[in-house]
């Protein structure tokens, strides 16, 4: 852990950057979920972002089924379009609270850095 610097994390998993990597990933988000790593722009992680809000808008009979923690019937696009993952709306609302407090962080910590005295 003594690698990276912590972004966000909840019980699902954590968003980071490593403190030593290649020049062309320094910026990038490194996401960890459910045996994924994904490694992000702060540009991909917004449209994964959106990705998200919008499966949960386009599958809200879960809720009402009885079998919402269990089955994955949720598709969420990663921000590749090669890529789809298969989610419970638990699992949904887990990466969500992950991207979503993970821009939220690196949002203010941007507001922090900017208002520093130089």
């Amino acid at each position: 852990m003594e690698d990276i610097n912590t972004i966000y994390y909840n019980n699902f998993g954590i968003a980071f950057q490593w403190k030593r990597c290649a020049v062309k990933d320094f910026k990038k988000i490194q996401l960890v979920f459910r045996g994924t790593g994904l490694l992000l722009t702060s540009n991909e992680l917004m449209v994964f972002s959106k990705n998200i809000d919008k499966s949960l808008n386009s599958n809200c009979s879960c809720i009402d089924c009885m079998e919402y923690k269990t089955c994955k019937s949720i598709l969420v696009e990663a921000p590749n379009q090669q890529t789809t993952f298969a989610m419970t709306y638990t699992e949904i609302k887990d990466i969500q609270d992950l991207v979503k407090g993970t821009l939220f962080q690196m949002g203010l910590n941007k507001i922090l850095n900017d208002n520093t005295i130089k």
